[in-house]
């Protein structure tokens, strides 16, 4: 994870500027997309409650802390006010393009939950809640990360709006959940975020997901329907043919008649992946050096061999045709857990790349971590959609300020100046 950065003036001594001077400079293209003077004013006072200290991060705090008169004023900016959030959302791509976009870039697609209590929070329900590892009160938002060189930067956040939402009238007034926004799937809220970002101008060689997308064939097709390469982490019970599978035309009627077959009948059946890896025995993992990290060589074991997807045309029950070529790559963790993932990367990826695009996954996780815990990403208290979709707008916009103090004062360091104009510090004494 990267190390925070002290948001506090330089020594006398230092001839930079204070960060607070910094983020005046750097919020200025985002304020010129708001449409009153009013909320120019108020973006920068949320930002700055953001990124200072403080143990909670919500409105009444951050208003309590830097400007106690005007606490109404700021509730209204951020949960009343229905600026729109697309002009700044541009702009952060923008940014983030310019940070860590590129060919050697990744575009990771996941979710966070916001763990709630009660039942009024617009989207709130009890479902799978991967910061507690079980289902619980939350709401879900489908998360967007542009990472390069473990550098994370958000560039879309949407909160998934769960079925009982969507069709409850009632609930959706009281939240001010738009009219026209029907229930979407998590895999249909990513691609459409995916779509706008790259008519942004978003700029990436790949695209990743975990298995609660990768599984969903639909999701894969949309990413090979757009030219996109992707590595996503799928179910062990993803059914996948031989790569040499082939296809035998339909059977014809018998003697008796019948209806002739409308479908080519495959020369061997689909099996489970986890099936299809435990057939090769325990001997086909290697293990492969994927990249070098602070206290060595980072290692792992996997299997990685090319694979027919099961998820062409369906001929019978739950029984699909072949599909294109894939990477089918098994890891081996600590304890004998087994990861399975799907890849169209070409058929000439070394196994050491593959695994190293896999592993770049993880960054959204650590964006995700630093959110909650420096920058109050789950602490909200309003109700409504503009709200949170506010909140996590502005959360991502202080992310990504502090990443480009990040990438700025490592390039301080590694071209060797005296007194950077932002101090590090440890992990532990980083929690505010």
């Amino acid at each position: 994870m990267a190390a925070p950065v002290v948001l506090s003036d330089p020594s006398p001594s230092s001839p930079a500027p204070s960060w607070e001077t910094e983020l005046e400079l750097w919020l200025e293209p985002f304020l010129a997309q708001l449409p009153r003077k009013e909320q120019r004013k108020w973006a920068p006072y949320y930002v700055r409650g953001l990124l200072g200290p403080g143990e909670r991060k919500s409105i009444e705090p951050i208003a309590r802390r830097l400007l106690p008169e005007d606490v109404q004023q700021l509730h209204h900016f951020v949960s009343t006010s229905p600026w729109p959030t697309e002009p700044l959302e541009r702009v952060l791509a923008e940014r983030a393009n310019e940070l860590v976009g590129g060919s050697s870039s990744h575009l990771i697609i996941d979710d966070t939950a916001l763990v709630k209590k009660g039942d009024c929070s617009v989207g709130v329900a009890h479902q799978y809640c991967g910061q507690l590892g079980k289902n619980a009160n939350c709401q879900s938002v489908v998360t967007v990360t542009l990472a390069r060189e473990e550098i994370p930067v958000p560039v879309a956040m949407r909160l998934y709006l769960p079925e009982s939402w969507a069709k409850d009238p009632e609930r959706r007034r009281r939240a001010g959940v738009p009219t026209m926004l029907a229930f979407r799937e998590k895999w249909r809220i990513a691609l459409d975020e995916l779509d706008r970002l790259r008519e942004f101008g978003l700029t990436f060689g790949d695209v990743l997901a975990d298995a609660g997308y990768g599984m969903c064939a639909e999701f894969r097709q949309g990413l090979m329907d757009r030219g996109l390469r992707f590595a996503v982490g799928i179910s062990s019970t993803q059914k996948v043919y031989p790569l040499n599978v082939s296809l035998r035309p339909p059977k014809k009627p018998g003697k008796r008649g019948g209806r002739p077959a409308k479908h080519p009948v495959p020369s061997t059946s689909s099996v489970s992946a986890k099936d299809f890896v435990a057939s090769l025995g325990p001997n086909a993992f290697r293990p492969v050096t994927w990249r070098n990290g602070i206290k060595g060589p980072l290692t792992v074991e996997v299997v990685a061999l090319r694979v027919r997807a099961a998820d062409g045309p369906e001929i019978s029950r739950g029984v699909h045709l072949p599909g294109q070529a894939l990477w089918l790559v098994c890891e081996r963790r600590e304890g004998g857990e087994l990861r399975y993932y799907f890849s169209n990367l070409p058929k000439s990826t070394s196994i050491r790349r593959l695994v190293a695009i896999l592993k770049a996954r993880w960054a959204c996780e650590q964006a995700h971590q630093q959110m909650k815990e420096e920058l109050g990403l789950d602490h909200f208290e309003g109700r409504s959609w503009n709200g949170l979709h506010h909140h996590l707008l502005l959360t991502m916009m202080a992310f990504t300020f502090l990443q480009e103090l990040r990438c700025k004062e490592k390039k301080v360091r590694r071209e060797g100046h005296h007194n950077p104009p932002y101090r590090r510090f440890d992990e532990k004494s980083s929690k505010r």
